[in-house]
């Protein structure tokens, strides 16, 4: 996914090794110091991205490094939000999902060209590719939901499972509305061959992955090698998205979701793959982005600032509808629909693509253009920390539903099963288990399993069951 170029001047630190280790020590101080603020780690990440890059004091110079890293980030973050996915809950709120997906994009489109049309005088093919970037959204939040834990929950399922939908939906617009401005009018065929690639690609990886991945975890076992595996796949998953027409984040996610069973949640493998993306590729991505935000923009006159103002409104205000029409067709709470909102409402990488695109071909100016770099940073900002206080309210919630269902299932009647293996400890089993057990009604059951049928494993097994 290619973004605006930046030129700058030479930066302070050029050797590959300071460039690294300044990296390094803004993704470990800057989370210690906005904590005390109360501030989300990932807006941050994009702040200090802002200040240390060409348009700050220009520490750093957006460079190749960033360029392969950013990419790096925003494919991982997108694998980690397919990986992560609970298949039982997604099967569960597919259908929310897709409604969602329906609103976010729809909703965005409808509202975002029309009023690009009536309030900054955009023509109507223009109107519509401006549309297109309102509607596709970037999860940059999703690292916030996933340290507290929220990955499975219902508006998080459906805010990934919307995402999707926006992705797609956004492809097929900017291929028509590119067919159009080149060949002078739109061709049915060009969204349709987008669409049977995209039926072929997903069909390819659904029957070659599952197959591929079984054999290679049953012939190598070394932790590393899999490891190794997992990335190439999802990299390659990534290119062949992108040969085949279609971006490549969706790519990654694709082969996230197909990857899911074969990689438990609480398996070592998973945690190196979280570790590796929450510690390294995410922060550089995220690094990334606020170095291409110039906060000088906004001097540059009041066509700048009028136009980022509308971009703006209009963005946050069509995801926000969006999540709204989807929380009155399934009566959800309004946290729910915060969640959705918030997850839903930040715009970078397509963002970027669409408006790169659209600058290329003459279609949009320079204002649009900077127009576009202060409406990334305010989605950002306004995503990050609704989300953070939105999924904060939602653990507590959880947490407390889980004490008060803890709490009446322990007056409930209750069996209680107890391992014996020795009969010398089994009589203090079964003291325990009866203090458990307290006054709920009951039986308590013992359990011996044997490792063999000889006679001396016959005889301990008996005993200990004797005296339990």
């Amino acid at each position: 996914m290619s973004v605006p170029s930046i030129q700058a001047i030479t930066p302070i630190l050029t050797a590959p090794v300071s460039i690294f280790l300044a990296v390094l020590l803004i993704i470990l101080v800057t989370p210690v110091l906005l904590n005390k603020l109360k501030i989300p780690h990932v807006i941050g990440l994009i702040i200090a991205g802002v200040i240390v890059g060409p348009y700050g004091v220009n520490l750093l110079a957006r460079d190749m490094s960033f360029e392969v890293f950013g990419q790096v980030g925003i494919l991982y973050l997108m694998f980690l939000a397919g990986i992560e996915i609970d298949m039982y809950h997604l099967k569960k709120n597919l259908r929310k999902g897709a409604v969602f997906g329906g609103f976010t994009f729809a909703v965005p489109m409808i509202v975002g060209a029309v009023a690009s049309h009536l309030l900054l005088h955009l023509d109507v093919l223009t109107s519509v590719l401006m549309a297109s970037m309102f509607a596709a959204h970037t999860l940059i939040a999703y690292p916030i939901v996933s340290r507290f834990g929220l990955t499975r929950t219902s508006p998080v399922v459906i805010a990934i499972t919307g995402t999707i939908f926006t992705v797609l939906g956004s492809l097929i617009v900017l291929a028509a509305v590119v067919g159009i401005f080149r060949e002078g009018e739109f061709r049915l065929w060009g969204t349709v061959s987008l669409l049977l690639r995209l039926i072929g690609y997903c069909s390819a990886v659904t029957y070659i992955y599952p197959r591929l991945t079984r054999w290679f975890f049953r012939c190598w076992n070394d932790n590393i090698l899999q490891f190794i595996y997992v990335l190439a796949m999802m990299f390659l998953a990534a290119q062949l998205a992108s040969v085949a027409g279609i971006e490549d984040v969706f790519g990654a996610f694709f082969a996230g979701l197909v990857l899911n069973r074969y990689i438990p949640a609480k398996s070592p493998l998973m945690g190196r793959i979280e570790f590796v993306g929450n510690a390294i590729f995410i922060p550089y991505f995220l690094i990334g982005v606020g170095m291409m935000i110039n906060i000088g923009v906004i001097t540059k006159g009041w066509g700048t600032l009028y136009a980022a103002g509308v971009m703006s409104a209009i963005a946050m205000a069509s995801k926000w509808l969006a999540a709204w029409f989807t929380q009155l067709s399934f009566r959800m709470r309004g946290l729910d629909r915060s969640i959705m909102y918030q997850l839903s409402n930040a715009h970078t990488a397509v963002a970027l693509a669409v408006v790169t695109i659209g600058y290329g071909m003459g279609l949009f100016d320079e204002v649009i253009l900077n127009g576009t770099v202060v409406m990334i940073l305010i989605t950002c900002t306004v995503s990050s920390l609704g989300t953070s206080r939105a999924a904060q309210k939602l653990k507590v919630e959880l947490l407390s539903d889980e004490a008060e269902n803890e709490g009446s299932a322990f007056n409930k009647r209750g069996n209680v099963l107890i391992p014996v293996a020795n009969p010398l400890t089994a009589e203090e089993l079964v003291d325990l288990a009866l203090m458990m057990k307290g006054r709920r009604e009951g039986t308590v059951y013992a359990l011996h399993v044997r490792n063999d049928n000889s006679a001396s494993s016959r005889s301990i097994g008996r005993n200990s069951l004797d005296v339990a």
